[in-house]
């Protein structure tokens, strides 16, 4: 398998150098970009970038800005670096299709332990594997959702989840355990961020997004077999 690519944005080079070092030992081939504008060109010019580091307060050009602009073009996977640990900034975060948070200061060994999660999901780091239930088939490999044979265009995280209850099929799972498999270790969010992307998600469904079923008081579970 290619060495995968790793892009970490941020104007201290102190912190480039931490990530870089402890991404590095795990055989991924790091790029730095240290502003926004740096980070626009380095996306550009380079293929097959795997996922994204991203800091917010950054000069010439802030996390949020390169997200948009990112987003526009690409579902990479993108880690926010926050020193702020502001619900509305998650929030704002989450719309823009950013697919975790770590506060700074954090635990370089967490933060790589959290990239190899979403890599590990989002297929980049595995074989080639596709997944049916129903009407359903997920292609992690090209990271692809078909419905009724119909390609369905779905965020980051919406992917994410959506695998995670396919390979789920038939299990009532609690908010909690969703937050944590989907969103990574202990993340402190809110479980209402689960409502929302269940929402988004049953929409770009459409009938088959009755295939989540609600389970008031705990959660959700994937069932097609009502179908």
């Amino acid at each position: 398998m290619d060495t995968l690519k790793i892009l970490v944005v941020d104007d201290e080079a102190r912190m480039r150098k931490l990530v870089r070092d402890f991404l590095v030992r795990k055989n991924y081939e790091v790029l730095e970009a240290g502003d926004g504008m740096e980070a626009m060109d380095v996306f550009y010019s380079t293929q097959n970038i795997a996922l994204i580091i991203l800091d917010v307060m950054m000069p010439k050009m802030d996390g949020w800005e390169v997200c948009r602009e990112i987003r526009k073009e690409s579902k990479v996977p993108i880690i926010m670096l926050t020193a702020k640990s502001d619900e509305r900034d998650e929030q704002l975060g989450f719309d823009l299709g950013v697919d975790d948070y770590i506060s700074k200061p954090f635990s370089p060994k967490i933060l790589v332990a959290r990239v190899e999660a979403i890599l590990r999901r989002s297929g980049a780091a595995s074989g080639e594997e596709v997944l049916t239930a129903g009407a359903v088939q997920i292609d992690k490999a090209a990271h692809q959702v078909r419905i009724d044979g119909k390609l369905v265009e779905l965020s980051f995280k919406e992917f994410e989840l959506l695998t995670y209850f396919v390979e789920n099929e038939g299990i009532a799972l609690s908010r909690e355990k969703i937050l944590n498999s989907v969103w990574n270790y202990d993340y402190y969010g809110d479980a209402r961020t689960i409502d929302t992307h269940v929402k988004k998600l049953r929409a770009k469904m459409g009938d088959r997004g009755s295939y989540i079923k609600t389970i008031w008081g705990m959660g959700y579970k994937f069932d097609t077999k009502d179908e």
